[in-house]
C-alpha cells in the first residue's frame, strides 16, 4: 500500500504541482487549503507525512501543527514546511525540513523518501 501524503496549502497552484510530483513518484495524496480544514482531513485519512504551507487563511500552519502536535496519534507525524515565508523563524522548529518556494522537486523527493521511503 503506497504511503499517504497530505498536502496543506491555500494556493490552488501550489497544490496540484504537490500533488502531481507526489502521484508521479508512488504517493497518494489528499489537500487541504488551511490548518483548520487540514485538521479534519488529518483525522480522516491519517497521513503518513504532511507538507505544510505557513501562512494561509482561517489558520495558518503552525497553529495547525500545535493543535494536531497535542493528540498523541498524530503528533508523529512527521512535517515538511514549505513556504514563501522569507522568516525561517516563523516556521515550525519540529519540522523535519524548510523548504522556501520555489523549491526544487527532486530535493522535496529526496527528502520524503527518506522520511517514509
Amino acid at each position: 500500500m503506497p504511503k499517504k501524503i497530505l498536502v496543506v496549502d491555500d494556493d490552488p497552484v501550489i497544490v496540484r504541482y504537490l500533488v502531481n510530483i507526489f502521484n508521479d513518484n508512488g504517493y497518494e495524496t489528499c489537500t487541504a487549503n488551511d490548518g483548520a480544514e487540514a485538521f479534519e482531513v488529518l483525522q480522516k485519512e491519517m497521513p503518513d507525512l504532511i507538507t505544510l504551507d505557513l501562512d494561509m487563511p482561517k489558520e495558518w500552519g503552525p497553529k495547525f501543527f500545535r493543535r494536531f502536535s497535542k493528540h498523541k496519534n498524530l503528533k508523529d507525524i512527521p512535517v515538511i514546511v514549505i513556504s514563501g515565508m522569507a522568516s525561517r523563524h516563523l516556521s515550525i522548529d519540529k519540522a523535519i525540513t524548510w523548504l522556501s518556494k520555489p523549491f526544487d522537486p527532486e530535493k522535496l523527493i529526496g527528502i520524503v523518501k527518506n522520511t517514509i521511503g
